[in-house]
């Protein structure tokens, strides 16, 4: 008796055909993506330990001894004592201790690396999105660019948090607002996002209250644990510092101590652990900017909120109206740190994710900012300390880039009710 034989397969169609192809084409460039991961956080880690400026300091200076401080009983930040950041910046500061005192830089850099890593998954998890890939492959030119301030800052853990934030919040804004709100509560710049949700989304209401319920939960356990109103200290630190060197209104007296103007000169501030400038009217400026900021940001949101009145769609207004108030937070701070940078991160990678091309301009302009910021930090900041005039024209020439960006997503959120 014959053997039954198997019966014929169709002969595969030009559509399955292409899908297999292109299975096989986004599996390359995804590892090829990875491999890159893996080169691009390696140098980084390498140019932390080795390179001039000690990038590493603030992790091993300040970072450090808030760990000790807090493992040996003295004094636990946030919590005993007035803090520079929200309180949520002690888990990644504490949880770098796990392996000993002599493990900490290191484990600080798996840390971060890990968060990244997690980001990075979440990126490329999205299908065979071009896109995605894109902005993956843009992602790790921008951190090669930023250089080692990427991974040696706390701003490094918000900003693989507030990644995968941008990921979700289309599809699960409430999920999105409560990553966001922890993010939040680690360095305070996410809010930015969370107040444009609120703007854009029709479940503003439980986008709020999923941020104030989420805050309410991270106070009650400080309180809990006997923090007072040392919970809130961040608030107070960051109102009471001076002008910080490298911020856009601190380049009005870092030229003037470029031109070696009297009076105006660099100083380091021994309690706010940062290098910040002096000279006339430094007084005035430091009472305004708080309030200014403040004035901006709510003009930024009021801009957003008419477009979003007048129907603007949500891909064409929210990745634009982000990129805006975080350039705000940069641009209308006394405050002026190198690794603010990260923060333009998110905003460009959900910006070449919902619209593609569209974003091919900030998305270049980011990493010519970013770049001008690792040429200035840490390689050449010792110019920059003793007013350099070289050195104070790249810093400025950075921050007239990060103007042009902010007018370009201001535009960006006029026209985001255009018809199109």
């Amino acid at each position: 008796m014959p053997e039954p034989q198997p019966a014929p397969q169709p002969a595969p169609t030009a559509e399955r055909r292409g899908v297999t192809l292109a299975a096989r084409l986004g599996a390359v460039p995804r590892a090829m993506l990875w491999a890159g991961f893996v080169l691009v956080h390696l140098a980084l880690a390498l140019l932390c330990v080795l390179a001039p400026g000690w990038p590493l300091g603030d992790v091993q200076k300040v970072y450090f001894g808030w760990a000790t401080d807090a493992a040996g009983g003295t004094s636990v930040v946030g919590i005993d004592t007035g803090f520079v950041y929200p309180i949520l910046a002690v888990v990644p500061i504490f949880a770098s201790l796990a392996f000993g005192p002599a493990l900490y830089v290191a484990t600080w850099l798996g840390v971060v690396t890990l968060l990244d890593g997690v980001a990075f998954a979440f990126l490329l998890g999205r299908g065979r999105d071009c896109r995605a890939l894109r902005a993956a492959g843009w992602w790790l030119a921008f951190l090669v660019l930023l250089g080692p301030i990427a991974l040696a800052r706390i701003d490094a853990v918000t900003a693989s948090l507030v990644i995968v934030a941008v990921l979700w919040v289309r599809a699960r804004p409430l999920a999105a607002t409560v990553l966001l709100a922890v993010a939040t509560w680690v360095k305070i710049w996410p809010i930015a996002l969370v107040a444009a949700l609120v703007v854009v989304s029709r479940r503003r209401r439980q986008v709020a209250l999923a941020m104030a319920g989420t805050s309410v939960v991270i106070v009650g356990a400080a309180l809990s644990l006997g923090s007072g109103s040392n919970v809130f200290s961040f608030v107070t630190e960051q109102t009471n510092r001076g002008i910080q060197i490298e911020s856009p209104v601190g380049g009005i007296w870092m030229w003037q101590a470029a031109l070696r103007l009297p009076g105006t000169f660099v100083y380091y501030d021994r309690q706010i652990l940062t290098y910040q400038v002096i000279g006339p009217g430094t007084d005035v400026a430091i009472a305004l900017m708080t309030p200014l900021l403040v004035i901006a940001v709510a003009g930024v949101l009021l801009l957003g909120w008419q477009a979003a009145r007048r129907g603007a769609a949500w891909d064409r207004l929210y990745p634009s109206l982000v990129l805006a108030l975080v350039l705000t937070l940069i641009l209308a701070n006394k405050v002026g740190s190198p690794q603010f940078v990260c923060w333009l991160a998110a905003p460009v990678i959900l910006g070449l994710l919902v619209r593609g091309r569209a974003w091919r301009l900030p998305a270049v302009l980011v990493l010519v900012i970013a770049g001008l910021t690792q040429l200035v930090y840490p390689y050449l900041y010792g110019g920059l300390l003793v007013a350099d005039p070289v050195m104070v024209l790249v810093l400025t020439a950075r921050n007239l880039l990060e103007v042009v960006l902010l007018g370009w997503a201001l535009r960006q959120v006029r026209r985001s009710a255009a018809p199109h």
